[in-house]
């Protein structure tokens, strides 16, 4: 392997540029265990600094309020002490010459009334999603959620837009609106999650329009080419979501819209499980939207070195989001760079407190030393 090949280019995302083709993709690790779930320079920090030389990392999602956590141990970005810590990781990763974007999440209905002072959880509509959420006490059953009044959406809106402006004075270079994988924006888009009768239900441009209204109110508070977003198209049957005829044509029209914005970057899923003979997916989500979008498309889904070189050689994606193998290789690019062997990933310490299975994945040097 060499130098020449393509996840190892430099990219320009909106007026950021980018040493190489290789994201690392957003995941949850549950390190905050502390009351205020703030992030720290001795966890996160080091953490992401490790992964520094990737072209961007995408934070771990993080709250944008109180009422949108449903993972236990999950830092935020809706709070000063969240906001000052942040600072730090921030700090950390441009030092070593990085880039990196937060992912603004809220859950919806994938949580559970222990982390809501006995209160449901917030949903387009009041439908379980029959999935678990990962409490403090470990794996429980999700509940039937309350359906949002039009005031609980217009303030998530606003909890949206705070978390954008609490993430821009803490050092990021852009956000990443996580409206994917289940959690709540995904659960407006689609209509089995989605029942409402109002303007934020029925046509697939209502159950778009809180996407819509979070991208205007964010970019009132950082640069619109500092926003990114991830969308999982052909998700079904995990995170309690079931696709239908109108899922795909919702997903089109949103991906259309989006060319009326100038974003970062669009984040794509490949399906995550096989739907090659589930009715109405669409199994290649790269090779469809390619065309109709006409920005960077970053795509993610168990890509490889070899599958990430082709897939933007093919022009299908500019860039290659790495979850797990971010996870054992801290220096994903230099291995990619020399052709080296990939370090394997403990399930086992994926969401455990401290630093085991999270900073302690040698790079390559340390090995080899």
């Amino acid at each position: 392997m060499s130098k020449e090949q393509a996840l190892l280019q430099p990219i320009k995302i909106g007026d950021l540029e980018l040493k190489n083709r290789v994201a690392m993709a957003p995941m949850t690790r549950s390190r905050a265990d502390n009351p205020g779930k703030v992030p720290t320079a001795d966890l996160q920090g080091l953490y992401y600094q490790q992964r520094a030389s990737a072209g961007l990392i995408i934070t771990e999602g993080s709250q944008v309020s109180e009422k949108a956590v449903g993972y236990v141990n999950t830092p935020g970005i809706h709070t000063k002490e969240q906001t000052e810590g942040w600072k730090e990781v921030t700090k950390m990763v441009h030092a070593e010459g990085g880039k990196i974007f937060i992912q603004l999440w809220h859950v919806g209905r994938i949580s559970h009334p222990d982390f809501h002072n006995g209160d449901l959880p917030h949903a387009p509509s009041a439908i379980n999603p029959e999935a678990q959420s990962y409490t403090p006490e470990g794996f429980k059953d999700t509940v039937t959620p309350k359906e949002m009044t039009i005031e609980d959406i217009k303030q998530t809106v606003q909890d949206f837009k705070n978390a954008a402006k609490n993430a821009w004075e803490a050092g990021f270079d852009g956000v990443e609106i996580h409206s994917s994988n289940g959690y709540l924006l995904h659960q407006f888009f689609s209509s089995t999650s989605n029942k409402r009768t109002d303007e934020y239900g029925g046509s697939k441009e209502n159950r778009a329009r809180i996407l819509f209204e979070i991208i205007d109110a964010i970019k009132e508070v950082m640069p619109e080419n500092r926003i990114g977003l991830r969308l999982n198209p052909s998700l079904h049957g995990i995170f309690g979501m079931t696709l239908n005829e109108e899922t795909i044509p919702t997903f089109d029209y949103i991906i259309e819209k989006l060319n009326e914005y100038d974003l970062a970057y669009l984040h794509l899923s490949e399906p995550f499980n096989d739907v090659s003979d589930v009715e109405f997916a669409e199994p290649q989500i790269a090779k469809r939207y390619r065309p109709i979008y006409k920005g960077t498309i970053i795509i993610n889904a168990n890509f490889d070195q070899e599958k990430g070189n082709a897939v933007i050689e093919a022009g299908d994606a500019d860039m290659v989001a790495y979850g797990k193998l971010y996870i054992s290789n801290p220096d994903l690019v230099e291995r990619f760079e020399q052709g080296a062997e990939l370090a394997e990933f403990d399930t086992d310490t994926f969401y455990t407190p401290g630093h085991k299975g999270y900073t302690d994945y040698p790079k390559l040097e340390e090995v080899k030393s």
